[in-house]
């Protein structure tokens, strides 16, 4: 038997004023489009900024349905957007906020499984990593190099034998 360990290095900010006016400018696009989001059950508001190799800006929004599983994330919202404007074109950066209705939005939130898994597809396909910034509306912020980062087996084509 083998053992073997993963772990990442990622980048922590005590706040927004401390990056630079780029990354700051998507983040604050993300923190402002979340009053777009349709959130009435959870009032968890989630949006997304992503800036776009081609130099183009794309936003995304949580939407939620009474029927639950017919909602969507802000991250896979962006995707369809993206892959629907812009096909194939590179995420260089994707500024990820939220704004709870219920608690403190203080600290980072990292995309759900589902969407770490349309992410890590996303970057794979456009051959460029996608850069994250994750932060709440205030606090810290994380920077993270790669979605590959936050799944390290991700499950791809590879595995379906059809490359």
């Amino acid at each position: 038997m083998n053992e073997k360990q993963f772990q990442f290095s990622y980048k922590v900010f005590r706040s927004s004023s401390e990056l630079n006016e780029e990354d700051a400018a998507l983040l604050q696009l993300a923190r402002k489009t979340t009053k777009k989001s349709y959130a009435p059950y959870s009032r968890f508001n989630v949006a997304c900024a992503a800036k776009l190799a081609n130099g183009q800006t794309v936003v995304g929004t949580n939407q939620e349905n009474a029927s639950y599983p017919v909602g969507i994330c802000a991250e896979r919202a962006l995707l369809a957007t993206v892959g629907t404007q812009y096909a194939d074109e590179p995420i260089t950066t994707l500024a990820v906020s939220y704004h709870s209705l219920n608690s403190n939005s203080d600290h980072p939130i990292s995309p759900c499984g589902m969407c770490r898994q349309a992410l890590s597809e996303y970057e794979k396909r456009a051959g460029k990593p996608i850069r994250l910034l994750l932060a709440g509306m205030e606090g810290p912020v994380y920077i993270i190099d790669s979605v590959k980062d936050l799944l390290p087996l991700a499950f791809s084509e590879d595995d379906l034998g059809n490359v």
